[in-house]
């Protein structure tokens, strides 16, 4: 088992509350951007229904943007705190590069909930998606719950649209268990398999 895997198991698990010591926030980035490099060498690819179902962000980088270079600096990293579930889902249509993507942030008495149409390319393991409603609950009554953005209801106009105008997850570490992806904006996220 490769270095970064033992890594990140380590970080779900701590984080699952299933013993061992949580590795420190420079260990798991480290380990993310290992697995990454692993990835492109190998040229690993994972189809969509390995991605299928629920899964909640244990650790998540920022990024910042660098003042001299116009390029981008990766953020520090941290695990998610517990009281804040922040929850990704994939769910496919007939067509397997084809699907719909969930996004939703807890707080207490507090669920926003967005959603909206995916596309998948197998080759390079991109998630594209794009967010077109928005639910929005307080103590599990619904507050607001209608289209956004200004695609409303243009779903199939989505999938004409180039990978390049729209927001993606780049899949490096796809385990029965959790997975790690690049966002376009260049922050590192890991996920747990939710249980």
């Amino acid at each position: 088992m490769a270095d970064f895997t033992s890594t990140l198991s380590q970080a779900v698990a701590a984080y699952r509350g299933q013993g061992g010591a949580r590795p420190t926030a420079q260990t798991v980035v480290n380990a993310l951007l290992q697995a990454e490099k692993v990835a492109k060498q190998e040229r690993l690819s994972y189809p969509f229904e390995s991605l299928l179902g629920k899964w909640q962000l244990c650790f998540a980088t920022g990024t910042k943007k660098a003042r001299k270079r116009g390029g981008i600096i990766l953020g520090k990293g941290l695990y998610v705190p517990k009281f804040v579930a922040v929850q990704i889902s994939f769910s496919s249509q007939q067509d397997s590069s084809k699907g719909e993507i969930g996004n939703q942030v807890q707080l207490g008495p507090v669920l926003l909930q967005l959603t909206g149409p995916a596309k998948y390319l197998g080759k390079k393991n991109l998630l594209a998606f794009d967010f077109n409603y928005l639910l929005l609950s307080l103590f599990g009554r619904t507050v607001y719950n209608q289209p956004i953005g200004a695609a409303k209801g243009q779903t199939e106009d989505f999938y004409e649209q180039p990978i390049a105008k729209l927001p993606f997850f780049a899949f490096f570490v796809v385990t029965e268990g959790f997975i790690a992806a690049r966002g376009r904006g260049g922050g590192l996220a890991l996920w747990l398999r939710e249980q």
